[in-house]
């Protein structure tokens, strides 16, 4: 099997499992990430069914790559097709669970899965989804933190979808708190020789999948590029962080690049 092949299939499982996921959780009703809180909302409001909402949200945040001078991908563009398609399915075919411990389960699954997705989908590297891009192309034009466009584009749509009926709940958190460490697990446990092959390559180094040695590492060389440098010269090597979803970082070393942002 091909690697072209390969890495289309773990886009297309990726996207399948991420709408499958989404399904998920609004079938548990605990609360949805901050995005389909306001696609959730935005149906309400439209009569358009969630994935309807999602590819209509999609397809605008794309058109907001154009300033941004963002390149969209085969992924890109499968990411606002499938996943659409994949939750409205997901939601005909899942029940809403009444009992409480089932719907708390369902949610737990559904982040698990969400995260698994995640990995899938971005390692398959054939194009970020509009909303990712939408994050990074702003990051890379005003130099500001991913953590902080990140948490400022979230904050905006989940109180845009709150205030159209969208359902914030406990849901809402587990996903904020938890999608982040779950990437940065799959990641540490996934063997490099495939990460290595695929779009996480380039950002997740080997000895950076601890998180916690990659920053004591770096510390230790920007101690030691002082002190053989008593006048206090600029060290010339820059870190560049790389965050997963929300929160996981890790870091790589480049000693030809420019200074770019802390991400």
């Amino acid at each position: 099997m091909g690697r072209a092949t390969l890495r289309g299939a773990a886009l297309l499982l990726g996207l399948y499992g991420y709408g499958f996921s989404m399904a998920m959780m609004v079938r548990a009703n605990l609360g949805l990430d901050p995005w389909d809180v306001f696609h959730q909302g935005l149906s309400r409001h439209t009569g358009m069914t969630i994935g309807a909402a999602s590819a209509v949200v999609g397809v605008v945040v794309l058109l907001a790559w154009i300033p941004l001078r963002n390149r969209p991908g085969i992924g890109t563009i499968a990411n606002v097709i499938v996943i659409a398609i994949t939750v409205d399915a997901g939601m005909a075919v899942l029940p809403a669970p009444t009992s409480l411990p089932v719907r708390f389960a369902m949610l737990a699954g559904a982040v698990v899965l969400n995260a698994v997705s995640t990995v899938l989908y971005i390692g398959a590297g054939l194009g970020p989804g509009p909303r990712d891009g939408l994050m990074t192309g702003l990051v890379t034009r005003t130099g500001r933190s991913v953590r902080l466009i990140r948490t400022s584009i979230e904050a905006t749509v989940l109180v845009a979808g709150w205030l159209l009926g969208g359902t914030v709940g406990v849901g809402t958190v587990v996903y904020a708190f938890g999608i982040g460490p779950l990437c940065q697990l799959l990641l540490r446990i996934t063997p490099w020789r495939l990460l290595a092959a695929s779009g996480w390559g380039a950002v997740v180094p080997e000895s950076g999948r601890s998180t916690g040695g990659t920053r004591t590492r770096t510390r230790r060389r920007r101690r030691q590029t002082r002190n053989a440098d008593p006048q206090g010269g600029a060290s010339t090597g820059y870190g560049t962080m790389v965050e997963c979803a929300t929160g996981s970082t890790s870091t790589r070393q480049s000693q030809t690049t420019p200074p770019t942002p802390t991400y």
